[in-house]
């Protein structure tokens, strides 16, 4: 043989060592990917294991929260339980139900949020200070004074806090920057933690009157035998 036909057998001989690989890299990345479990079962049956769907029920998954809204008939804020979409990514969490308390209440309680606020973004700090970045409608639509500032703030802050026990504190800034207040009267300059003295308290229920009980007739004759 000679060396011109030597080397084309090797070429040969490689092309198809290359078409073998090619044919059956899918099925060896199949099972590189599977469980051993899978791996034994399909060798000893010589079949495959039909792959398992994802989880759908997962994907919808839902959690309760409490959403403080400002109360229509006295001073203070008062909770409204909502279902909202589960993440497993506490920021990503927090935005959906900071987006929820944007949206107002569904029960007839008060926007505590100025009409067209968004959620640009929410992260979280190790030490467990939320960073929560509204839209400047959240200071150009503030209607009302101290109080309305106030109760605008401990909203959000009450919310995230009192839901969600890995966060302590939280900060608002707007519009991608720091602020020292929505309108002048609550300091935001530092992480605020959650002040439950802001929550109304329920409207006292009088008690049922009690029936009145008529007086005896007196007897004919002024009770005289």
């Amino acid at each position: 043989m000679t060396p011109r036909e030597a080397n084309a057998l090797t070429a040969l001989g490689l092309a198809g060592l290359l078409a073998s690989v090619a044919l059956t890299a899918p099925r060896w990345a199949a099972l590189l990917r599977s469980p051993a479990s899978t791996v034994e079962a399909e060798e000893a049956t010589g079949e495959e294991t039909p792959r398992a769907a994802p989880d759908a029920a997962a994907a919808e998954r839902r959690i309760s929260v409490r959403l403080y809204f400002e109360a229509p008939d006295r001073e203070g804020l008062l909770p409204e339980e909502r279902e909202v979409a589960f993440s497993p990514d506490l920021a990503v969490q927090l935005r959906i139900v900071v987006e929820e308390l944007a949206k107002g209440s569904t029960s007839g309680l008060l926007a505590a949020l100025p009409p067209g606020t968004q959620v640009l973004e929410v992260f979280v700090q190790a030490k467990g200070v939320a960073f929560v970045d509204l839209s400047p409608e959240a200071v150009s639509g503030l209607v009302g004074g101290s109080r309305a500032e106030l109760l605008t703030v401990y909203s959000v802050v009450d919310t995230i806090v009192t839901n969600f026990p890995a966060v302590s504190r939280v900060q608002i800034l707007v519009g991608d920057k720091p602020v020292t207040s929505l309108g002048g009267h609550v300091d935001l300059s530092r992480p605020l933690p959650s002040d439950m003295t802001l929550v109304a308290l329920p409207t006292p229920v009088p008690p049922p009157a009690e029936p009145s009980v008529a007086a005896p007739a007196p007897p004919p004759g002024g009770g005289r035998t």
